[in-house]
């Protein structure tokens, strides 16, 4: 313990040395009794554990007593600040301490885990997965967008015993980042949807991407693990190196699951072929959604889930989270896929714009972010694109696009709000938009003018 009635802003470090460093074995018993974790200073749950992570802006360690207060049970710090507390819990790095944690709980766990990562697609793939598995299993998976270094340990350290199977998210925008998560998550299966021209900026091109996101093969072939393919597309081909334990899925008959999409209007249908015959009508928008539907069969298929209740579970599915949403405001429909984008998933949804949906358009993109020198060029071929659809209108917003702006006679805005407040003076009627940027161009605000 340390000196009591000790105030100060800052960190206490010369009782560091006096204060016992709590081992990952003692907080792991400690969390089997209170086994919510919280990193929000904002909220405190009773009877949780807080994490005092810290970064740029912030510091966690400055509102351990406060979690103490609202109720949490302990709190773990890598600073001391204030007085003394035995309820305070001290570490080298509280960060590293809570990824050491839930790598501990993964190995008490004696389930399926199933890795997915991919440059698109990563979100609907896993919401697809999980609704198919939950038709046999008591199935725990990413919730939101917790698929980073802080959400795969949080993620991993909320599946419980009485959960028989884990689907775990991965996102990645450099090297190494999928290498650290799958040694957290400890996966025995992997999925990569695909790669593409996304965070080319971190991870220094396409070449480092097809590295960063080959990251989970590594994992999976090192464990000598399962892998799910679509093997039609060869940069996955390409990195799985020959490796043979393996269940494919695309739309050639080579695969273990074969399909192909049947566009019925705005919505996506898939018709399996192989190695049963079914049609999924989906609540999805775009072929582009294929490959997720098919890696969902394919899961299925593999853990003897029964073809009607594959397609129950897929059919069923409501895309949410501003990703390929559909949404009637009156005589409007709006395709809401404003989560993020990249160059290829941005492609991918205006080419579905332009051949599933009829009538007057309306396109509202924004810049993409992390692109790094790639940057100029994908955003002139995307406004090149979309041109094709022969929108009545096409409304950028970025900096990203304002030289595309001038070239097309595009409508340009620095922000979203400001383009928001274009769309109210100008809403179409008896037309389709599509809405779809970065998560840092914040699009979904367009929605603010149909109100």
């Amino acid at each position: 313990m340390f000196g009591a009635d000790i105030l100060s802003s800052e960190p206490i470090t010369n009782l560091h040395s006096h204060y016992a460093m709590i081992s990952i074995e003692n907080l792991y018993q400690i969390f089997q009794s209170n086994s919510v974790i919280s990193t929000d200073t904002r909220k405190f749950t009773e009877g949780c554990l807080f994490f005092a992570l810290k970064g740029a802006q912030f510091n966690g360690n400055l509102f351990a007593h406060d979690a103490l207060k609202g109720g949490a049970a302990f709190a773990i710090v890598d600073e001391l600040h204030g007085h003394a507390d035995e309820r305070i819990l001290l570490t080298e790095d509280v960060l590293l301490t809570l990824q050491k944690l839930a790598t501990h709980h993964r190995q008490q766990l004696n389930i399926p885990v199933l890795g997915i990562t991919g440059s698109n697609g990563k979100t609907t793939t896993k919401e697809l997965v999980a609704s198919v598995l939950k038709q046999k299993f008591n199935t725990y998976y990413t919730q939101g967008n917790l698929n980073n270094h802080i959400g795969v340990p949080l993620t991993i350290l909320s599946v419980t015993k009485e959960h028989q199977f884990a689907v775990i998210e991965m996102g990645a925008n450099h090297l190494k980042e999928i290498e650290l998560l799958t040694s957290i998550a400890q996966p025995n299966f992997g999925l990569i949807t695909n790669i593409g021209k996304a965070h080319l900026e971190g991870f220094g091109g396409i070449e480092g991407v097809k590295k960063g996101k080959g990251e989970l093969y590594d994992y999976i072939k090192a464990q000598k693990g399962l892998i799910f393919i679509q093997h039609d597309r060869e940069t996955l081909v390409e990195i799985l190196n020959g490796y043979e334990k393996i269940v494919t899925y695309g739309t050639t008959t080579t695969n273990t699951i074969c399909g192909s999409a049947v566009m019925r209007g705005e919505l996506l249908s898939v018709e399996i072929t192989k190695p049963f015959k079914q049609l999924i009508n989906t609540q999805l928008t775009g072929d582009y959604n294929l490959d997720n539907v098919l890696s969902a069969v394919a899961l299925g298929n593999h853990f003897g889930i029964e073809k009607n209740k594959i397609e129950e579970a897929i059919s069923g599915y409501i895309p949410g989270n501003q990703r390929s949403q559909l949404i009637h405001k009156g005589d409007i429909t709006i395709v809401l896929d404003a989560y993020n984008a990249n160059p290829s998933s941005m492609n991918a949804a205006i080419t579905n714009f332009r051949n599933a949906f009829s009538g007057d358009k309306y396109l509202a993109l924004g810049e993409m972010l992390e692109l790094g020198d790639e940057s100029a060029g994908e955003h002139h071929r995307i406004a090149s694109l979309a041109t094709t659809v022969e929108a009545k209108q096409t409304i950028v917003v970025g900096s990203h696009f304002a030289a595309s702006a001038a070239t097309h006679g595009f409508v340009h805005f620095n922000t979203s709000e400001e383009a928001a407040q274009w769309l109210k003076k100008h809403l179409p009627h008896n037309a389709a938009i599509l809405i779809k940027g970065s998560r840092g161009s914040k699009m979904e605000v367009l929605l603010t003018a149909f109100d």
